[in-house]
This record gives structure tokens, sequence and C-alpha cells, in this order.
């Protein structure tokens, strides 16, 4: 191999070698470590057949980026390898004041997950799975999700195109969505039928346990005995604001636990004050019910106190650190996942439904029909179990 061809070698795999040193992809454990170097030996190999073959002069940076882009994507969607411009807008911190209301995630191109209640995406019909195939014409298909967040966030009133395809629809549909303020979503309850209370959190901010219990409390005053709380299409908030919503139900038990690499894991138990509503429960989940909204889900339905109504979730429970890299760039890892009170893992597994209702799939900009058949079959479950304990 020439110096030249190390050098760039040398180059390309700094960046990994480090990352294998950190304890992250490639070495799982000291003992493994010969395994993690005949994986660099091996890229090695590529890297010396690319440069010593390919056609033209190779762009060093670019075949940098790809192979960065490509360990990153072989882990999980909501890991990422950042550039440093990418690296200095995670680090400050605070998210641009305008969006659009949609929170992605990677399945080839980026794909939707949730579009905020009232958003812009809302509003256009942009739903659940609708996979994101540009923004502003650029495609998404070697896109992050944090970069693709970072393209729909923006200034107020500025507009954002985004290129959306449907399930088996052949044509795209571009979308132009001006981006607004963001603001919290309050939590709202309503009588869905005589004894049955219906309660919508859209997400989980520190507030949410506050309203939870201010909308149990106006419901039950109302005559609700029963309560349903839907969760589809909630995959925004925070994690710990979801367990302190949980707090409110489970009396006693594991609410979940925390694995981190190498660590025994951590459970997050309910407290003697916990479990203050005791009205019967069920919730209502879909496709779109991701992170915060699971881990609730799974606190309650893994202590016995909801069944889980509709569709399996998403399966995204976990929190990501930044890694940095000698070349100033870095990586954005899992490190931490949210078990459910089995100890089953919710990441890329989700929640099974007790009573499975689909939702009805329609074409991009049809309404969804009338009626809401999942929220019908949790009131008549809900019902029926009252009977059944009567």
């Amino acid at each position: 191999m020439t110096s030249r061809g190390r050098l760039l070698v040398l180059l390309l795999s700094a960046p990994i070698l480090a990352f294998a040193l950190v304890g992250g992809v490639m070495g799982r454990t000291v003992a493994q470590g010969g395994e993690s170097y005949r994986h660099l030996r091996i890229f090695e190999d590529v890297v010396t057949l690319i440069l010593n073959n390919y056609v033209e002069d190779v762009d060093v940076e670019r075949i940098m980026h790809g192979a960065m882009h490509g360990l990153a994507d072989g882990l999980d969607p909501d890991s990422a390898y950042l550039d440093a411009e990418q690296i200095k807008a995670f680090e400050a911190g605070a998210p641009m004041p305008g969006g659009v209301g949609l929170e992605l995630t990677r399945q080839y191109y980026l794909r939707v997950i949730a579009a905020r209640d009232g958003s812009p995406a809302a509003r256009a019909g942009i739903r659940p799975g609708d996979y994101v195939r540009a923004i502003d014409g650029r495609s998404t298909r070697d896109t992050s999700v944090f970069e693709g967040m970072r393209l729909l966030a923006g200034k107020p009133g500025t507009s954002v195109r985004v290129t959306l395809l449907r399930g088996n629809a052949a044509e795209p549909h571009d979308v132009e969505l001006v981006r607004e303020p963001v603001a919290p979503v309050k939590t709202r309850g309503r009588l869905a039928a005589p004894g049955t209370g219906y309660v919508r959190v859209a997400e989980f901010t520190r507030a949410t346990a506050g309203e939870l219990s201010a909308e149990t409390a106006a419901l039950v005053k109302a005559g609700a005995a029963r309560l349903v709380i839907d969760l589809r299409g909630t995959a925004f908030g925070d994690l710990d604001a979801a367990l302190a919503a949980a707090r409110l139900f489970v009396p006693k038990g594991t609410l979940a636990f925390r694995q981190e690499r190498g660590a025994a894991r951590q459970a997050i138990d309910a407290a003697a004050a916990d479990g203050k509503i005791t009205l019967p429960l069920a919730l209502l989940i879909d496709g779109g019910t991701s992170g915060p909204a699971e881990l609730f889900g799974a606190a309650l339905a893994g202590n016995g106190r909801a069944a889980l109504i509709g569709e399996r979730t998403l399966g995204r429970a976990a929190r990501q650190k930044l890694v940095r890299l000698p070349n100033g760039h870095g990586l954005l890892l899992t490190h931490l996942l949210y078990l459910a009170p089995s100890g089953d893992a919710i990441s890329e597994k989700g929640l099974t439904p007790d009573v499975a209702v689909e939702q009805p799939d329609v074409d991009f900009g049809q309404p969804l029909p009338p009626g809401d058949p999942t929220l019908d079959r949790a009131v008549e479950h809900l019902a029926n179990a009252a009977k059944a304990a009567a």
C-alpha cells in the first residue's frame, strides 16, 4: 500500500477507532478488542481497494462522511453522525422558535411518527407512516433524524416544502408548510359516553400530570366512573414527565427500568403517595404512539392499571448522548434504554394492544371516515369490564 493510501486510511479510520475505544459499536468489552480491530482491518482493505481501483480520484472527505453515517445508521434511527455545524446546533440546546409539528424516524428515508395536534402538519393531513422523501427539494435518503428535524425548524412565518409518499402511492405529494411558534398542547377532557370520561394527552410536559389530575377530577364530577386516555399520535414531550404522569395511576410496583451499558438495571418504583387516581382505565394507542407515551403506557399496562386498545406502538424509549470525535465531528449515540415493568424492551418492539383495532387508511388529501371505532371499542371494553365486576 502506498504512503498516500496509508494516510487516507488513517484519516478515515481515526474516528472509527476513537469510537471503538470509547465503547461504541465496534467494541463491546476490552476482551472483544481483537474483534474490533479485525473489523478495522477489513475496513482498511475496503479503502485500499477503493483507492487503487476506483475509476476516478477519491474524495476522502465524502468517503469519510459516508462511512461514519453508515456506522450510525446501523445502530438505531435516533443515533447519528454529526458534522461540526450540526454539533454546534446540538450543543446550543435551544430549539428554533418555529416548527411544523412533525416528529420523525428513519426507515430508508425519513418517516413521520406523528403530527402534533393543531400543527401545520396536522392541518395539512400528514399522518403517521408517511414517508418524507425530500425537504425543500433535498432528498432525505441520507438524512439523519436530527438533521431532518433541524431542517423543518425555523423562524415562524417562513415556509418549508415537504415531499411526502403515503402507502403504495406511485406519486409523491409536495406540501408547503408555514412554520408556527412551538407551544405546548394542553391536556383536554370530555365525556365520551355516560359514565366514561375521555382525556386527550397530546404530549408530556412538566404540566401534564397536573392537567391530567385536574381533567380527571372534573370528569368524575360530571359522572365519569371510567376513563379513556388517548395516546394516538402522541410522540412529543419528556420521558421524565411521562413517568410523573404514570405515578398518578400506579399505587405500587415498578413503573419502568433504566438500562445503561455495563450497568445493572435501575428500577423506577412507585412511591407511597402515588396512585391517587383509581378509575378503571383504557389507553388508545397506534403506530404514532412513541417515546414518552410508550413509557407511560408500559407503566400502566405493566402494572395491570390499563388495557391497551388500538395498534402496536412504534417502539422508541431511549436517551441519546453526544460523543465527540478527534476531527471535530461527533456521534449522537443511544446510551440509555427504558424497559417495561416486565423487563422487556420497549425500543424496537413497541407495546402490543390487548384489544386490536385497525386505524382506517385514507389516500392523501382525503378526510378520515366519520366516527372513531378505536374509542368506541375502548368505551365498550370498559363498560363490559364494569358489568363483569358488578
